[in-house]
């Protein structure tokens, strides 16, 4: 297969103005054109995440040069390979992270950038991994230091992030505690591998963790909450524990005790993805491959699917991502 069999154009998603999911529309563009170390994918599956909401409501634009189509991660068959691409042919299955430009029927990506499909994956759940277990694997094991034994927090346990984070932890030896707001998403906690599921909405977490550990704490902690979260993560901070922020879903203004960073010795530090360089992000993609592939090729640490939507439903798709769900939302164009 190559890309002369098939048109100039495809079907593409944009947020015409900044607002809800009816601002989405699913527009003409031109296919792009490979750089001499991109290929071109034809997308199977685009994941759906809180990224693309932000950028949907006007709140995080692309990167400097990187297009305005939404999408952030993809899967998919390469269908033409750059001069100088030197890892993947025409007719693999991989799947990407993109600084944007995953919301369509063709994507290019820096082959650095990208991870084969193993066996125990279908495309549609390949489509769910890259942004998730890269931001995962970076802030937990590389920034957040995660170890065998250790206790781990992570609020939002349901999301792709946590249900990502908690089967990792749990896979390389950690003592998972999650958060989630009703029993049955705790439950679904417990089901992936956390040791324990704490009701923030029926429990006080700082309490309940608290308790849980014996009043030592935790080791690390990864918040994508902000907000008044950041003084309660280190009240049930073990002494030098850490605590990696991602986002700042209750706004990016907190106020800090300052003496419980002194006197716990405790780590702060937080980071994101998009607006890393093509080489930060192969460094991760290079430990997910030795790290992480020999589990998904057992099987183990899947995503966690919620729904499917065709690309013509990106509306709904996004509907369903601003209400209640467990896991990954993917957007399909086969």
């Amino acid at each position: 297969m190559t890309r002369s069999t098939h048109t100039k154009t495809m079907k593409q998603v944009k947020a015409l103005q900044p607002g809800g999911p009816d601002v989405l529309s699913v527009v003409e563009g031109e296919i792009p054109v490979p750089g001499p170390r991109e290929i071109l994918v034809k997308v199977a599956g685009a994941g759906v995440n809180r990224p693309d909401v932000m950028q949907r409501m006007g709140g995080y634009p692309p990167p400097p040069g990187a297009t305005d189509v939404l999408g952030l991660e993809i899967s998919g068959r390469v269908i033409e390979a750059g001069s100088e691409v030197s890892r993947y042919s025409v007719g693999d299955a991989v799947m990407a992270l993109v600084a944007s430009g995953g919301y369509a029927e063709y994507a290019v990506v820096d082959e650095r950038n990208a991870l084969p499909v193993p066996a125990t994956m279908t495309l549609e759940q390949a489509a769910a991994v890259p942004e998730t277990f890269f931001t995962v694997w970076t802030n937990v094991f590389q920034r957040g230091g995660l170890k065998e034994g250790e206790t781990f927090l992570v609020h939002g346990g349901t999301s792709g992030i946590g249900t990502t984070a908690i089967q990792l932890a749990k896979a390389f030896g950690a003592n998972v505690i999650a958060t989630a707001g009703s029993e049955e998403k705790c439950r679904q906690c417990l089901e992936l591998g956390a040791a324990h599921a704490i009701n923030y909405k029926t429990q006080d977490f700082v309490e309940a963790v608290k308790e849980i550990t014996g009043g030592r704490g935790v080791d690390l902690t990864i918040d994508m909450v902000g907000g008044d979260y950041l003084n309660r993560n280190m009240e049930v901070a073990a002494n030098e524990g850490r605590i990696v922020q991602i986002a700042v879903m209750k706004g990016p203004e907190s106020t800090i005790n300052a003496w419980l960073l002194l006197a716990k010795k405790l780590w702060l530090t937080g980071s994101t993805l998009r607006a890393r360089s093509i080489e930060q992000k192969q460094e991760i993609a290079e430990e997910l491959e030795a790290r992480v592939m020999p589990l998904w090729e057992e099987g183990r640490c899947l995503p966690v699917i919620d729904s499917i939507f065709a690309i013509d439903d990106v509306v709904d798709a996004h509907r369903r991502m601003d209400a209640d769900h467990i896991g990954k939302i993917v957007l399909t164009f086969e």
